[in-house]
């Protein structure tokens, strides 16, 4: 890992220790989400991923999201050229940021923005700064509908050296 990965690994890490220790009184959430994305480049046919999220409410609109899981981006065949395909490219995010209800309640519309570091796991892959904003919908039983830009600087040896995508994320939350 380079000197700025390791120094943002461990803001993430710092954050969410902080908010761990801090958050006593406040109500915490964890979600489980399934990611589906199309690619902003065209080496990729689609992206798939999931995450689980913990989330430390700092008061009902305002909410500190650390989010971490496991994401794929499926390689196109013949992208190089006849039998030559663009690999797979897998990571791990590791991310923390702000979550914002438009709404009182605490639930509803919502904008959020998550910076962090993607961890590439695939041949080839290497760790890239991470950076994603997104706006959703949450309701009150749990249930969270979102859509995301999820950007990835330097993740690759080979191919577009950053990558992104478009992605729908489909999640359930649960009160601790």
């Amino acid at each position: 890992m380079n000197r700025t990965t390791k120094i943002l690994a461990s803001a993430v890490a710092a954050v969410a220790l902080f908010f761990t220790t801090n958050a006593n009184a406040q109500s915490n959430k964890l979600g489980i989400g399934l990611n589906v994305g199309v690619p902003t480049t065209d080496a990729f046919k689609f992206a798939l991923g999931g995450d689980v999220r913990f989330q430390f409410d700092v008061s009902k609109q305002v909410s500190i999201p650390v989010t971490a899981g496991y994401t794929n981006f499926f390689g196109k065949k013949d992208y190089f050229g006849p039998g030559l395909d663009m690999p797979n490219y897998g990571f791990i995010p590791a991310k923390a940021g702000v979550k914002v209800f438009f709404d009182e309640s605490g639930s509803g519309f919502y904008g959020m923005g998550e910076v962090g570091a993607a961890f590439g796991v695939t041949n080839g892959s290497k760790t890239g700064f991470l950076y994603s904003p997104a706006i959703g919908y949450s309701w009150s039983s749990g249930l969270d509908l979102g859509v995301k830009y999820e950007g990835i600087s330097k993740g690759t040896n080979y191919g577009p050296n950053n990558i992104g995508q478009v992605a729908l994320r489909l999640a359930y939350g649960f009160k601790l």
